[in-house]
């Protein structure tokens, strides 16, 4: 799978808890600054984002930040599916028994792959899930966009909707340096720029 560069989203790399962290808290820090020595907790949510981004084997964890928009936190990842169904089928499902929904809404991306939305504004914040379903095979692409604070929510929405767009679900050859039919490290993956999972 292949994910476009888009500009406003910075991937952090995936090999280890230790350097996730380490990346995603410098981004944080350089967002954050001069008041960034003194917020003890910017780097609690560093480590926590990236030991959830890990235990979830996450093929994507990003800063996205706008200049009108508090920064919010971008998490992908390829999960299995027994039976992916009509895009509209999982839609009415996720509306029907997922709390706090704002809006649920089914769309195609850019190479025709089917999406279904959800959007939820609430007291953490506002949280979109865009759900790609690979028509070829038993799986979805799931990205879970959060920002905490919702200010310019509209802004970062539409960069993570710019990225889910240009999503290429097509088996790609290995990628550089990797062997043919290993599947991902333990670790992770690097996600920059035009990344694959």
């Amino acid at each position: 799978m292949k994910l476009p560069a888009v500009p406003g989203i910075t991937p952090v790399n995936l090999d280890s808890v230790e350097r996730t962290t380490a990346e995603l808290h410098a981004l944080m820090a350089r967002l954050r600054g001069p008041d960034a020595a003194r917020d003890l907790g910017l780097e609690a949510a560093a480590v926590q984002c990236a030991e959830i981004a890990h235990e979830q084997r996450a093929g994507l964890l990003a800063l996205v930040e706008h200049r009108d928009a508090d920064p919010a936190l971008l998490i992908a990842g390829v999960v299995p599916v027994g039976n992916a169904g009509d895009a509209a089928d999982l839609g009415y499902f996720l509306a029907d028994t997922t709390p706090g929904i704002r809006e649920v809404s089914s769309a195609h991306t850019g190479r025709g792959y089917p999406v279904v939305i959800v959007e939820r504004i609430g007291l953490s914040g506002a949280q979109l899930q865009a759900v790609v379903l690979d028509p070829d095979r038993p799986r979805a692409a799931v990205f879970t966009l959060h920002s905490p604070g919702g200010r310019g929510w509209l802004e970062v929405a539409g960069l993570a909707g710019t990225l889910v767009a240009g999503v290429d679900l097509t088996p790609a050859g290995p990628a550089p340096g990797t062997r043919a039919g290993s599947g991902r490290s333990p670790g992770g993956t690097s996600a920059r720029s035009a990344g694959r999972w």
